[in-house]
């Protein structure tokens, strides 16, 4: 019995993993916002919350998450509305705000989860040096998705060596960061009223001014659609050039940091094509698939 003793108290002694909260903003999302929350509660650990922000959503976004509630009573599914102001910006900073969680995930409505996705997250964040944690995403709408997901890996860790470490960019369709990393620099976070930056760049420059870590996770994956590829050219354009509109606002003059805009600019018109096809030969399936 002694021998069992040392072992009870080292699992007593064990930290307890952090809570997570889920936030997943939402605008006119009813044909993603399901498959979403679905991966969102079908994790090897559950999360805390998963936290829904409707924006004004004038389609079935708010219908389809009501029937989702009641689908998986369960679940922590908790809808929220922010009808002050339209936009991406304060319907995340609601959600934030209202998160109880130790950790707060951040995700896209067209984010789907991998299974592990909240554990590696409890994982990262034992760590207390961790503020914020970011990780690839496999773009589910696509062909190759694998190579993609690699190709996208390999970018960002890229984009680390660039930088020589001393800046890591979330990435808002997958990312988290921890609640009072968030308190931190929430007063200061950029509103940007005229939508002319990337929101979760501007959050990882602000933890930067405050020291606060921000971790690469090749484990922590997320799904994502490529529907950025429908954009015209000239709106794909004012997407990428974000960038050099965030890096701006915030004084950063690195040129190496200019590398994904020339990515970005790159792959638009191969990848639209490899999309149009894919969605194509899909299409085409479905519909010998009802014969």
């Amino acid at each position: 019995m002694s021998a069992d003793r040392p072992f009870a108290g080292a699992l007593k002694d064990a930290p307890e993993p952090p809570g997570v909260s889920i936030v997943i903003p939402a605008y006119n999302e009813e044909s993603v916002i399901r498959q979403c929350l679905i991966a969102a509660i079908y994790q090897s650990v559950p999360a805390d919350e998963i936290i829904v922000v409707d924006n004004l959503s004038t389609d079935r976004t708010v219908t389809i998450v009501q029937q989702m509630q009641q689908e998986y009573p369960e679940s922590p599914i908790i809808l929220l509305s922010q009808e002050d102001t339209q936009g991406l910006i304060p319907t995340r900073n609601h959600g934030l705000n209202n998160a109880t969680g130790d950790v707060v995930g951040r995700i896209d409505a067209d984010s789907v989860l991998e299974p592990d996705w909240v554990e590696q997250v409890q994982k990262a964040f034992m760590d207390p040096a961790v503020a914020a944690a970011t990780g690839p995403v496999v773009y589910y709408d696509m062909p190759m998705r694998r190579f993609g997901l690699k190709a996208d890996d390999k970018m960002r860790q890229l984009m680390l060596r660039l930088a020589k470490h001393q800046y890591h960019f979330l990435f808002g369709s997958n990312m988290a960061l921890r609640r009072t990393a968030w308190e931190t620099i929430r007063d200061e976070a950029c509103l940007d009223p005229k939508d002319e930056m990337h929101e979760d760049i501007d959050l990882s420059l602000h933890l930067f001014e405050h020291d606060l870590k921000v971790q690469y996770l090749p484990q922590m994956v997320s799904g994502m659609s490529a529907r950025r590829l429908e954009d015209s050219p000239r709106d794909y354009r004012y997407y990428v050039q974000r960038f050099d509109r965030t890096y701006k606002a915030h004084n950063v003059k690195k040129m190496a940091l200019k590398a994904p805009m020339v990515v970005f600019f790159s792959v638009y018109f191969p990848a639209k094509l490899l999309r149009a096809i894919h969605t194509a030969n899909s299409a085409q399936g479905v519909r010998r698939g009802g014969l």
